[in-house]
């Protein structure tokens, strides 16, 4: 099976920055996309953006300018780097990956800002 662990998630001050990263291992011979959610209680999940095969991104209005999705080394890592956080981006951030056409998550990490 396939396992994805997010990790760097922690509390910041508004305007200020944190990285994420996402792991992905197990069995897998070739993933098509990774992607970034958030979500918050009793809200539905939201994407943040996604890492295509090949190195193409795709953003969510509300972090264009402000995220930016990336592949850390070869593999199956990648990273979402947090710039000008708001306290509106407050929330539970999860990684998926797309292997063989199923999509496995991660148990997702906090991400807080105060102001």
């Amino acid at each position: 099976q396939v396992q994805v662990v997010e990790s760097g998630g922690g509390l910041v001050q508004a305007g200020g920055s944190l990285r994420l990263a996402c792991a992905a291992s197990g069995s897998i011979f070739s993933i098509g996309t990774m992607a970034w959610h958030r979500q918050a209680p009793g809200k539905q999940r939201e994407l943040v953006g996604f890492f295509y095969s090949g190195g193409v991104t795709n953003y969510a209005d509300f972090v264009k300018g402000r995220f930016t999705i990336s592949r850390l080394y070869a593999g199956n890592t990648v990273a979402l780097q947090m710039n000008s956080l708001k306290p509106e981006d407050t929330d539970v951030y999860y990684c998926s990956a797309n292997v063989d056409d199923n999509d496995y998550w991660g148990q997702g990490t906090q991400v807080t800002v105060s102001s």
